[in-house]
């Protein structure tokens, strides 16, 4: 099991390392936290403008930040402690995308700012970036977008509200990175709250908290399948088109004006029941995914509301089960980490965080089971995929805030 050091102690570790690295007053040095989010249903949803539920984990992505000297005003400089190299430009020259290089999300969020604000984007600063999980299906890359974006607002005085930091960190991933997601991953980070599921509508960009179980009474389990790929690499985009072109031959089978942004969220139940077996194969299981777990997030959002956590988890399960055998993503590893999770004894719930093609599954669990889910799981695991088991690990995590500076 995976025990991080605890976020005081990661922050103070950042602020000395950003202090030695380039020799910024301490006074000057701040922190931002941005957390990673899981999405327990609504799963591959949101960019058809649906309606997703999400958790803040008490695990994020870290950053000590400064302004940057006079010296070098415009000039942005950051270290990670994940990554190798320096990233470092001029705010009046960002350098274009550059695959595989991990300052894209920095330089993509000064350019989302700079589009906005202009010349009152003046100010440069100096960073020192660390995320404490194995990245995949947990949002870290909106994640660290978020943690850039508050830091570069904090050191120019640019006030800035979340809905407004929501379509900055969407303009990074879909405008710079060229990732077709929507905004469920960067409204969970900014808007989150302790212990209530937030529901966000894609469609109308608005959101409310749930309240629902009392604190401990299910612990969230990260489980890290040791399998890596980058997103804008796997079938990600490929689905999200999938199920636009269901969208558009739905509701031109209904009669209806089509234009090129069609999504499902445009199409109404009945149509889909009506046309929806005339819809090719591969077209059908994605809007099968679609209205099934729109279904699952209402029935879900009255679950929690009851403090009903056996009935939300089995809604989970079931959205699980859709995203593997409806929306047909997931690598072999996460398939497996689902099944093992799902039958495992002290397990509410189980799904893959994100897409599934890489990372992590997360799962409910009894109080005081997890540790025990771990190891079964751990050791099922090693048997069917012992090259990635190698790499396997597990947190037990709480939900916490959205993204802040402290």
């Amino acid at each position: 099991m995976l025990h991080p050091p605890s976020l005081d102690e990661r922050a103070d570790a950042l602020k000395s390392a950003l202090i030695r690295a380039f020799h910024v007053s301490p006074a000057d040095v701040r922190v931002a936290v941005s957390p990673y989010r899981i999405c327990p249903l609504g799963a591959h949803v949101d960019h058809q403008l649906g309606i997703v539920t999400g958790l803040a984990l008490n695990q994020a992505i870290v950053m000590a930040f400064a302004p940057s000297p006079e010296t070098h005003r415009k000039e942005v400089a950051a270290l990670s402690k994940n990554y190798p190299g320096q990233v470092r430009f001029e705010l009046d020259s960002i350098p274009p995308f550059r695959p595989g290089d991990w300052g894209n999300y920095l330089r993509g969020a000064a350019l989302a700012l700079r589009d906005q604000f202009g010349k009152r984007l003046g100010r440069g600063m100096v960073a020192m970036v660390d995320g404490d999980l194995p990245i995949g299906g947990l949002s870290s890359s909106a994640a660290v977008g978020v943690a850039y974006l508050l830091a570069l607002e904090a050191v120019n005085g640019l006030s800035v509200s979340i809905a407004e930091n929501i379509h900055f960190d969407r303009a990074i991933e879909n405008g710079y990175i060229g990732l077709r997601n929507g905004i469920l991953d960067q409204s969970v980070i900014l808007a989150a709250n302790h212990d209530q599921l937030l529901s966000l509508d894609c469609q109308s960009e608005s959101w409310h908290t749930v309240r629902g179980p009392e604190a401990g009474s299910f612990q969230v389990l990260v489980v890290y399948s040791g399998f890596e790929q980058a997103l804008v690499s796997t079938g990600y985009n490929q689905r999200v088109a999938e199920c636009r072109e269901a969208a558009r031959q739905l509701l031109t089978a209904a009669g209806r004006r089509v234009t090129n942004g069609a999504v499902l969220r445009q199409v109404s139940e009945e149509t889909f029941v009506k046309h929806g077996p005339t819809l090719p194969v591969t077209l059908r299981k994605r809007a099968t995914h679609f209205f099934t777990e729109q279904a699952r997030v209402r029935d879900g959002a009255e679950a929690w509301a009851r403090a009903n956590v056996k009935q939300f988890g089995g809604l989970v399960v079931h959205s699980g089960k859709s995203s593997v055998e409806n929306y047909e993503c997931g690598s072999p590893p996460l398939i497996t980490l689902y099944e093992l999770l799902v039958g495992s004894p002290g397990v509410l719930g189980a799904r893959f965080s994100g897409a599934g093609f890489r990372g992590n599954c997360i799962a409910l669990v009894e109080p005081g089971q997890a540790e025990a889910v771990a190891v079964a799981v751990a050791e099922g695991y090693a048997r069917r995929h012992p090259a990635e088991a190698k790499h396997f690990s597990a947190c037990v995590c709480e939900t916490d805030n959205g993204a802040r500076l402290i």
